[in-house]
Formats: C-alpha cells, structure tokens, sequence
C-alpha cells in the first residue's frame, strides 16, 4: 500500500524535518506550477522517472532544477546509467505510488532501497532556501531544505547522487 500524503509529512514531522506545505490546483507541467511563484519563494524542480531502453536493471529518479535542459540519454551518461527512455505510468504507480504529474523525490518513501536509482541536480542540493517538491500529489507542494530532502531519503535507505552542475543543454 502507497504512502498517504498525510503519512509522508507525518513522517517528516517525526524526524524534525521542518517543512511548508500549500495545496493549490494541480499542475502537470513546470509552465503551470510558475504561476505559484509568488507563494512559493525558492528552488523549484521537475521530475523525471526513466526507465532502461533495453530493460535490465533498476528504474531511474531524477530531481533537476526546473528550467535544467537536458536529453535523457546526456542525464543518463552525466549519472553513470544506461541509455535510457521514459519510465510508463504502470512503473511509476508499481515503483513509487504515484501517477505522472505527481513524480517527486519523496515518492521513494514507497520503493525499496535500491530499487530506483536517484539523483538530485547539484544546483538543488546547493539551494539556499526551500526546495519545493510534491508530496505524492500535484495538488500540494512541499518545502524544505535540500539537506533535510537528502537526510530524508538516506533514512529511507535511498542513496541521494548530486548530479555536476555542468551538464550539456539539449
């Protein structure tokens, strides 16, 4: 069974992890969710879950500043991984428990350790403020501080990977 929401910012909670949480419509695209810039002052990302193009080995996650213009493949080669596609909704739901639109780092709160590989765009890790991320729904968005997003993850049993900042354009 999927983690809730509710049980996600729970468990944040009970790790001292401080966060802000603000519900708004749903967004699908980094294009939508800048119209809530106003609210939501800090690093924003966008998400791509990718899957092996020959199928062997583990899904991928990865969390990239939002504007980061990247192939697939270059963020593959860039985080050491095999050439890779689009990961399908079928996997995301299996893997992480969320439906696309809703792709965010804290969905590995539903994967096995291992299980999906995982990097985090170095220009997130290094943010100063709030990095924002959903939390298994795209019609919430959650703050916190990149190294409470990292120490997250490593209590999930998920090694965090900091992408180099100087990847190539698309």
């Amino acid at each position: 069974m999927a983690e809730t929401a509710e049980g996600l910012l729970a468990r944040l909670d009970m790790l001292g992890i401080a966060h802000r949480t603000v519900r708004h419509a749903p967004v699908f695209t980094v294009a939508e969710s800048q119209a809530l810039r106003g609210d939501l002052p800090g690093a924003h990302t966008k998400n791509l879950f990718l899957a092996p193009a020959k199928g062997e080995g583990p899904h991928m996650l990865a969390t990239l500043e939002e504007h980061r213009q990247i192939s697939v493949n270059a963020l593959a080669r860039a985080a050491g991984w095999p050439r890779v596609r689009m990961g399908d909704a079928a996997a995301l739901a299996a893997l992480l428990g969320v439906v696309p639109g809703s792709v965010t780092p804290l969905a590995l709160v539903n994967a096995l350790p291992g299980s999906v590989r995982f990097v985090l765009d170095r220009a997130l890790a290094e943010a100063p403020g709030l990095v924002w991320v959903h939390p298994l729904t795209n019609d919430t968005s959650t703050g916190l501080a990149a190294r409470d997003l990292i120490r997250f993850l490593e209590h999930l049993g998920h090694e965090v990977a900091v992408l180099d900042a100087e990847l190539p354009a698309a």
